[in-house]
């Protein structure tokens, strides 16, 4: 069986992480990959994840400009306050309901959107999981479910959404090529949900109701919001910190696998002198498999 990997010179080209080796090493010595695999496993199905990965990484930018919103409303309210002082009452209180109801559409927008694009990012990382079992020398951490089950089970969301996207990383981009994004994603995804729950309990036990418009009732509120923005600093810095740190993981990965995945369906072995000639794609999953003699062929299946 001839191998397909690329090679340049004496060089030859890993699979994984694109780094150029000797020939004389039997393995790739920034990811350890065995330097002979082909770019697939066959028989192994696999799945498109650039479309997939594309979707999921407008939604996390759309979530997150939509929480950094939200956490803007407090400064609307102070600002409000302060221009109340000489303000008529009447305009006052116009202008804070229509705050509120604003504030209320975009929340419930940031519900719809947070939602769905959770849905769309334990697909994408499903897909891309599952992708993994496809490439030679990939060693996966945990098994394809806990991509999605990870995120549900208490305790273990904690960690196992992280262990299964650094192991994805690592499959797919090599040792080390994106573990600090990793950990700068789960850092940032832990800060943000406590601190957005503390934020929100903070909220629910005392949210002020502007009184009687006295200098005294006016200060208090605009003490109040000034401080809820502050406190509203930190999540939003932690949702932007993990949006722009997952973002790139899914666009890197989604890159890396679906050119790994060309490679490996239009590059086949040849027997006896004949090439096999490369199969097409029918679906977003695609099949890797080797023919059993000279006159078959490689086939695609849903």
């Amino acid at each position: 069986m001839r191998t397909f990997t690329h090679t340049r010179g004496t060089t030859m080209r890993c699979q994984t992480c694109g780094n150029e080796t000797s020939p004389a090493i039997s393995n790739c010595q920034s990811c350890g990959t065995p330097l002979d695999s082909p770019a697939l496993s066959p028989g192994i199905t696999t799945y498109a994840v650039r479309g997939m990965g594309l979707a999921a990484a407008v939604g996390v930018g759309l979530a997150t400009a939509v929480y950094l919103l939200l956490a803007l409303f407090p400064v609307a309210r102070a600002v409000l306050a302060r221009w109340g002082a000489t303000a008529d009452d009447a305009d006052l209180a116009g202008l804070l309901r229509g705050v509120t109801l604003v504030e209320g559409l975009v929340s419930l927008s940031y519900l719809v959107v947070h939602l769905t694009t959770g849905a769309l990012v334990m697909i994408w990382m499903f897909r891309a999981r599952k992708n993994t079992d496809a490439f030679p020398g990939a060693r996966p951490y945990l098994n394809a479910h806990w991509a999605i089950t990870g995120w549900w089970v208490p305790i273990a969301n904690l960690f196992v959404p992280c262990r299964v996207m650094a192991g994805i990383a690592r499959d797919t981009l090599g040792r080390g090529r994106a573990s600090v994004l990793v950990g700068l994603w789960w850092a940032g995804w832990l800060v943000f949900t406590f601190a957005d729950l503390f934020r929100s309990v903070g909220a629910e036990a005392y949210d002020p109701v502007l009184g009687p418009r006295t200098t005294e009732n006016l200060q208090l509120y605009v003490d109040y919001h000034r401080e809820a923005a502050l406190w509203n600093l930190v999540p939003a810095l932690a949702c932007l910190v993990a949006a722009v740190s997952l973002v790139v993981l899914i666009r890197r990965i989604s890159a890396a696998q679906q050119a790994r995945i060309e490679r490996g369906t239009s590059a086949w072995p040849v027997f006896g002198g004949t090439a096999v000639p490369a199969p097409q794609p029918v679906s977003d999953q695609t099949v890797a498999s080797l023919p059993d003699g000279p006159a078959a062929g490689g086939t695609i299946g849903a």
